[in-house]
């Protein structure tokens, strides 16, 4: 009898520590959605519960934290958390939450979950984001036509400060998995990012408008850009970053619209970049009347595996067979200076691994390009560069292929 009361304490015990689990780390009051009227079957819409959550944990001080056990399945139509809040908030996600099949549910909502106007934010508790985007990525126009109907963004920082996303995962966005704008002092951090290779416009992680952003340590598997940096965006890193498939490592596209702010200080280094169609890329739209600058970028210590163009300047960038039409093709007012490229090693799976196509209205300047070796995918034969209203730079080290700077 002894031992098997022994036996059931034990197991009480173990049944406490893995539902505590879901809260460790949380160092405020706690507010389990479950409480608020979360059902997690992943058909009941659980909006209202999650929004009651927030609602209550805003307005603790202290460091609440809004808890989804895990275990669940959450159905949650278009969010928005609002700040500010009076203290310090956590968002411990260990179920899963399901974004609506569709667009039905989204009317004129451009985001799934979108925490905006909150200072000081963490998300995190192992569970995954199911943006569930399959059942709407027939339905993106944007791969057809120049003005087009854009999906809804899986996670939005909007207006936030001091907010970490860390230890969950996003999957099958409808279009953009995370997006950072209006933003200062975000850290991405361990995060799984996941989408087919053929799916539209799911861009991994998109800065715009943002400072003081980091993206580290996380793995980005898309159809589009693993990271892509937008206008008005300054002092970014991304470091540790597995990427592929999708489109690499992305400045741009900028230059398509008017009064686009600069981007500035960007460092990309110790990734790895397989599979992808680009590498490191500067990408601007040909036209535009504000001379926007594009400067002080550095792209090191990365190793491109079967990329097929692993160092790329398009300032010629243009998508859609519309624009591509069109009888006024101005050259692009982007200027770039600044940029250098250091330490960039793999296998290049087309002949030209390294092309800088600049503005014939705005060669680049203060180009640099050191200890670069690309080798073809065949062996046997040279890699080449191309280069394209480039006015000077510097080069050194080992150079594969030779430098046409």
């Amino acid at each position: 009898m002894a031992s098997r009361l022994g036996a059931l304490v034990l197991l009480l015990a173990m049944v406490a520590a893995w539902l505590a689990a879901d809260v460790a780390g949380a160092v405020g009051p706690v507010f389990n959605v479950t409480d608020f009227g979360a059902v997690a079957d992943g058909k009941t819409d659980d909006s209202r519960a999650f929004l009651r959550a927030w609602m209550k944990a805003c307005k603790t001080p202290g460091r609440p934290a809004v808890v989804v056990p895990r275990g669940g399945s959450y159905l949650l139509h278009p969010l928005v958390f609002r700040g500010p809040c009076r203290g310090y908030m956590e968002v411990r996600v260990a179920g899963v939450l399901r974004a609506p099949a569709g667009l039905g549910a989204f009317r004129d909502c451009r985001e799934w979950v979108h925490f905006s106007n909150v200072d000081g934010l963490l998300v995190t508790g192992g569970g995954t984001f199911d943006g569930r985007g399959a059942t709407a990525w027939a339905l993106n126009e944007c791969p057809r036509k120049r003005d087009c109907k854009l999906l809804p963004t899986s996670i939005k920082l909007g207006r936030v400060r001091n907010a970490t996303i860390t230890d969950v995962t996003s999957l099958d966005s409808k279009f953009f998995h995370v997006t950072v704008a209006g933003s200062h002092g975000v850290r991405i951090h361990r995060v799984s990012i996941r989408a087919p290779r053929d799916s539209p416009n799911t861009d991994g992680v998109h800065i715009q408008g943002s400072s003081d952003v980091r993206v580290t340590d996380s793995a980005v598997a898309t159809g589009d850009d693993c990271v892509s940096v937008g206008p008005g965006t300054s002092d970014v890193l991304v470091s540790g970053v597995t990427c592929g498939p999708g489109h690499g490592i992305s400045v741009g596209s900028l230059g398509r619209y008017p009064g686009e702010e600069d981007v500035r200080r960007l460092r990309v280094a110790n990734c790895t970049i397989a599979g992808t169609s680009n590498g490191v890329r500067i990408k601007t739209w040909r036209g535009g009347s504000r001379p926007t600058a594009v400067s002080g970028l550095v792209f090191e210590d990365i190793v491109m595996r079967k990329v097929r163009n692993p160092i790329i300047i398009d300032q010629e960038y243009c998508p859609y067979a519309s624009c591509r039409r069109e009888s006024e093709q101005r050259p692009s007012a982007v200027r770039i200076s600044d940029v250098k490229f250091r330490n960039i090693r793999g296998v290049s799976a087309t002949q030209v691994a390294v092309k800088l196509s600049c503005s014939e209205a705005s060669p680049c300047r203060g180009l640099e390009l050191r200890d670069i070796d690309l080798r073809y995918v065949r062996r046997g034969v040279a890699t080449q560069s191309q280069c394209a209203h480039v006015a000077g730079g510097v080069v050194g080290g080992t150079l594969v292929p030779p430098s046409c700077i």
